[in-house]
């Protein structure tokens, strides 16, 4: 069910709702007799409808009628119709006589018709109905003039003028109704020879314009022409006019945009692409169908549908009895032709000649039929009359038979020997083609035999080499080489599908596979023997290296055993067990080797470090002197050798020391283990040389041990190097066997790293406990020697992973070197810990602490040791902790001193840290830098304050009280009138102090900062200096506060500034 509604000037049609003809049971027309347009459709349940026109019932009912018996052949149920206008035959049947002559003429065209009143798309069968009943419309209002029936002259009977009636009616309920019921159609098409076959009613697309219609015309004329014809409604709207005109042949492109969903949108590619909207999707696929059949039947040219449903281009060619595939639409159009003048002439003739034609159709139609019978029986008649000239061709029939009887039994005899030459051809070809199949199958056989022969043949010289061949020279290692690698190859042949099923290959493999198998066992057997004696020999030479701090040179028993390195990576791709096999005997006999000479040579090394003394095991550390510093320099340059960049020379150290110092501070270097004396410079000098020395032989060592195992075994250690394949790496190490592998199956590079770093692990398995008892060793003697361990041990473990970041080498030197980093931090937390522990003598001043000492010469040796080194950031992360540490403790026992001044304290002990920094200059203590100096600059002023204000102590009492009457609002003018600060008051103040008493005063002040101060920083003139400045300072204000308060009294004070000078210059230089 399709709903119609308009949109503005556009009218839409949108489907609604939808059955299946196979669940419609039966059509009531409600009544036959009258015209009635209502009728009821039974599905599961009923729908009643109310028809257009009663003609409109008809054509519907007629349609689903015939559906039915096409697809479905189900009993449908009609009832309550006229089945004279249902059932095509029911038009014979009718025993109306009106227009019966007329009707036979038309009878054709009423059977099209009958399709055009369909709400099918009207197609060629449509259109062409249409035009055929127009005619006959035509015709019967020309003819009226004469008698039909009760129309009267001009006019139609009534069953004329009924079937007239539904067929307009049905025209106007189809698609293009308005077009088809407007009578100026035959105006259009009709003075022009066209007949119209299809038409579309569309619109321009995205346009809002009027609608008008796209035909499809052909012309009655030969050669036909096709045509697609725009007809317009002219603007008055009263008739239709033909707009513009496309030739068929020029259309090139039908695109209809979407073959699977409904769309009306489609495209003609003439000259231009012209986008059209056609009024509903039927429409357009009636038009497009009816464009495909015109190009088919009358162009044959090559159209391109395109988005075109194939079954609707399928469905367009029609089916039937009278139709063939190719056109049967066309055909039935072209047996249809227009009653031309002539024809009409000789109807109205005949009709003339009997005066009822019209009036009485079946008397007319009866005097017919005699004049038929008498012009058949002349004609019977006249075949009778030539029976003799029958006979006669009757017999020249009988002797053509005989002749071509004969010419068949030669032709048969012919055909006999013809078949007989064809079998004996076919035998010599067949012949032929065995010959030529035998020939090419013996090339076949001796190619695969050659190439058996050829790849599966091994030598008696290599199969001599393989079971006899001497393993311990270098020319039976070569013969024995050559022999494995030809053997490999033949074995690793890549044979044809079938030659494994051969006897001969089966044997040949089988002896392979045999000698395979006693050359792995002898080659292992060999080589286990080599490991067993190259032991023997390398441990006999561990007494030559039992003195001296080397470790024995493995290099000629790593050369020997590359001889058999192509000769392992055979036996890694033949047979993988045998080769782990002896990978396991080589660690095992190695790491029992490696462990005694590595043992040997830390026992060594531990007593060239604590064979200093006689004793052994006590140690103790010596006054540091410069010549041991510059000792200490020089074996740093020394004993760097491979440590490119790791220490530099250490600049001489001058650090002032004094017997009494010395004496009363105990070292922050010591860890509290032995006390009894400092270890001297030399000895830790030489610790440092003899670490350096394990770190140069274990290196070397353990490097060179890894290239022979990666090369030996055939391992990659790492990834080839920029510009190097691993073709070229394997050409470098040596070897090009064929890279095929035994059951083992092939290793990728990371597993192949892997089990290079496990072999190292359990060879070199005792490197890494060794190396952290010597450090710990190292760390008993002196913690300082954590110093020279951390950079010592940076710069290696740098180094290795600059080579290999994965390597054992590198692996172990920083596990080694997180212990190292350990001890240090744990030196800087004990040095920060003997800072808070440290004691001070409550009877003597206390000076330079014994710790700000200390670290000024641990900042010193550890600047010279840790330029340009790797691990700076480590220093200088214990530079602030350690400054910190040293900040913290000043202040506290400056707090808890009795004997010396707070200030004095703080004052001489900044100072010298300022001036540490200031001379080492260490870039991450710049802020501590000038945090001691404002610190020092802090404490000296107070001292100079709190140290002058006793000499004069009156006088400052005095002026501090008139300094206090003016802040309580006192004018300074008024302050002499105060009882208490009149000016005889500050007369006897002043006498107190005379010139003598103040010089006398001062000297007891020199001699009394003179006891405060210690000689190591020589601040006493410094401080002398500054209270000169200050008593100045104070002298001008004490005047400044006479002038002011007591003006015009002429009271002065009993010395000058001049006066001052001379005495501060007098008392500095008699002391």
């Amino acid at each position: 069910m399709v709903k119609h509604f308009r949109v503005g000037l556009d009218e839409k049609y949108e489907i609604s709702e939808k059955w299946f003809l196979n669940d419609l049971e039966m059509i009531d027309g409600k009544e036959a007799d009258t015209d009635n347009p209502w009728f009821d459709m039974h599905f599961k349940k009923v729908y009643s409808w109310e028809a257009y026109s009663c003609a409109s019932k008809y054509s519907f009912a007629r349609t689903l009628n015939k559906l039915n018996e096409m697809y479905l052949q189900k009993d449908l149920k009609i009832v309550n119709f006229d089945f004279t206008y249902i059932n095509d035959d029911s038009f014979w049947s009718s025993n109306n006589g009106d227009c019966l002559v007329l009707m036979r003429i038309c009878f054709y065209a009423s059977n099209l018709l009958c399709l055009s009143l369909c709400p099918l798309p009207i197609g060629l069968y449509g259109a062409t109905a249409l035009s055929i009943s127009v005619e006959v419309v035509r015709f019967c209002h020309v003819n009226g003039s004469r008698k039909c029936g009760e129309g009267g002259a001009g006019k139609l009977g009534p069953k004329c003028q009924l079937w007239r009636s539904r067929v307009e009616k049905g025209l106007r309920s189809g698609p293009g109704a308005s077009f088809y019921g407007d009578q100026s159609v035959l105006d259009i098409f009709t003075p022009n020879d066209e007949r119209l076959l299809s038409i579309v009613n569309v619109c321009k697309a995205g346009k809002k314009k009027r609608n008008c219609f796209l035909c499809a015309t052909v012309t009655t004329e030969r050669p036909v022409q096709v045509n697609v014809v725009k007809v317009k409604k002219s603007d008055k709207g009263d008739f239709y006019k033909r707009q513009t005109v496309w030739a068929l042949r020029d259309l090139v492109v039908v695109d209809a945009k979407d073959a699977i969903k409904e769309n009306p949108e489609f495209d003609l590619h003439f000259d231009k692409v012209y986008k059209w909207v056609a009024s509903s999707t039927a429409e357009k696929n009636t038009f497009i169908s009816c464009i495909w059949k015109l190009n088919q039947r009358y162009l044959r040219k090559k159209i391109d549908f395109i988005n075109v449903s194939s079954q609707l281009l399928e469905e367009s060619v029609p089916s039937g009895e009278n139709q063939n595939v190719a056109g049967g639409d066309e055909e039935v159009v072209d047996e249809y032709q227009e009653l031309n003048a002539r024809e009409e002439q000789d109807i109205e003739m005949m009709m003339e000649g009997c005066e009822y034609a019209i009036s009485n159709a079946e008397a007319f139609a009866d005097k017919l039929s005699r004049e038929l019978q008498v012009l058949d029986g002349a004609n019977i008649q006249s075949i009778m009359a030539s029976e003799k000239q029958v006979n006669i061709l009757m017999k020249l029939l009988d002797e053509a038979l005989k002749e071509v009887d004969q010419i068949e039994v030669k032709l048969s005899s012919y055909e006999e020997m013809l078949q007989s030459v064809k079998e004996q051809m076919d035998q010599i070809s067949e012949s032929n083609h065995l010959i030529h199949l035998s020939n090419t199958n013996n090339l076949k056989l001796l190619s695969e035999i050659e190439f058996l022969v050829n790849h599966m043949d091994l030598a008696k010289g290599h199969i001599k080499a393989l079971q006899e061949g001497d393993l311990s020279s270098s020319r039976g290692i070569e013969a024995c080489t050559n022999a494995a690698d030809a053997l490999l190859q033949c074995m690793n042949v890549a044979l044809q599908p079938g030659h494994d099923m051969l006897h001969a290959v089966q044997q040949q493999q089988q002896r392979f596979s045999d000698l395979r198998e006693q050359f792995a066992r002898r080659l292992a057997s060999h080589l286990n023997n080599v490991f067993v004696q190259q032991g023997h020999d390398q441990s006999s030479t561990l007494a030559q290296h039992s003195v001296e701090l080397t470790l024995p040179n493995h290099h000629p028993f790593h050369r020997d055993l590359l001889r058999y390195a192509k000769l392992m990576e055979w036996l890694k791709n033949t047979d993988y067990g045998k080769y782990e096999g002896l990978t396991k005997n080589y660690m095992d006999y190695l790491s029992r080797l490696y462990e005694r000479e590595i043992k040997d040579f830390f026992e060594v090394a531990k007593i060239k470090m604590t064979g200093a003394t006689k004793e052994g095991k006590k140690f103790a550390t010596l006054p540091r002197k410069e010549s041991a510093v510059k000792q200490e320099t020089e074996s740093l340059h020394g004993s760097s050798g491979k440590l490119t960049g790791s220490t530099s020379s250490l600049n001489k150290l001058s650090v002032q020391s004094s017997g009494n110092r010395r004496s009363q501070s105990s070292s922050l270097l010591d860890m509290g283990n032995m006390s009894t004396s400092d270890l001297d410079v030399a000895d830790r000098t030489k610790f440092d040389k003899i670490f350096e020395q394990v770190l140069s032989e274990l290196e070397p060592l353990c490097l060179s041990e890894q290239d022979f195992i990666s090369k030996f075994f055939k391992l990659q250690q790492h990834l080839s190097l920029p510009g190097t394949t691993v073709g070229d790496a394997e050409e470098m190490d040596g070897g090009t066997l064929s890279k095929s592998h035994g059951a083992g199956g092939p290793q990728s590079i990371s597993s192949e790293n892997h089990m290079i770093r496990q072999m190292m692990i359990k060879i070199f398995r005792c490197v890494e406990p060794e190396l952290n008892n010597l450090i710990a060793l190292g760390d008993k003697i002196d913690s300082f020697n954590s110093l020279y361990m951390l950079v010592k041990m940076s710069h290696h473990v740098w180094t290795a992973q600059n080579v290999d970041p994965t390597s054992f080498l590198s692996t172990t030197l920083g596990n080694v070197l997180v212990t190292v980093k350990r001890n240090f931090d744990k030196c800087i937390s004990n040095q920060i810990k003997q800072m808070e522990d440290v004691k001070i003598s409550k009877k003597s001043k206390v000076g330079i602490l014994p710790f700000v000492a200390e670290f000024e010469e641990f900042a010193a040796l550890a600047e010279s040791i840790f330029k340009n080194a790797e691990r700076r950031g480590d220093l200088d992360k214990a530079y602030l902790k350690l400054i910190r540490g040293v900040f913290t403790n000043v202040e506290k026992v400056a707090n808890e001193s009795q004997k010396t001044p707070r200030d004095v304290v703080m004052m001489e002990n900044f100072h010298h840290i300022f001036a540490t920094l200031s001379r080492l200059k260490i870039s991450c203590l710049e802020a501590e830098k000038k945090e001691a100096k404002q610190k020092y600059t802090d404490h000296l002023t107070s001292y100079v304050i709190y140290s002058l204000g006793q000499p004069l102590e009156k006088l400052n009492h005095f002026f501090e009280g008139v300094e206090a009457r003016v802040a309580q609002g006192v004018r300074e003018e008024e302050v002499s009138y105060q009882l208490a600060f009149n000016k005889q008051e500050l007369r006897k103040v002043i006498k107190e102090y005379p010139g003598k008493e103040v010089k006398k005063g001062l000297d007891n002040l020199y001699k009394k900062v003179d006891k405060h101060l210690c000689e190591e920083e020589n601040l006493l003139q410094v401080v002398w200096h500054s209270m000169q400045d200050e008593f100045i300072r104070q002298y001008k204000h004490f005047e400044g506060l006479i002038a002011r308060c007591y003006p015009g009294s002429g009271i002065t004070m009993e010395f000058t500034i001049q006066d001052i000078l001379d005495y501060f210059s007098s008392i500095a230089q008699s002391h």
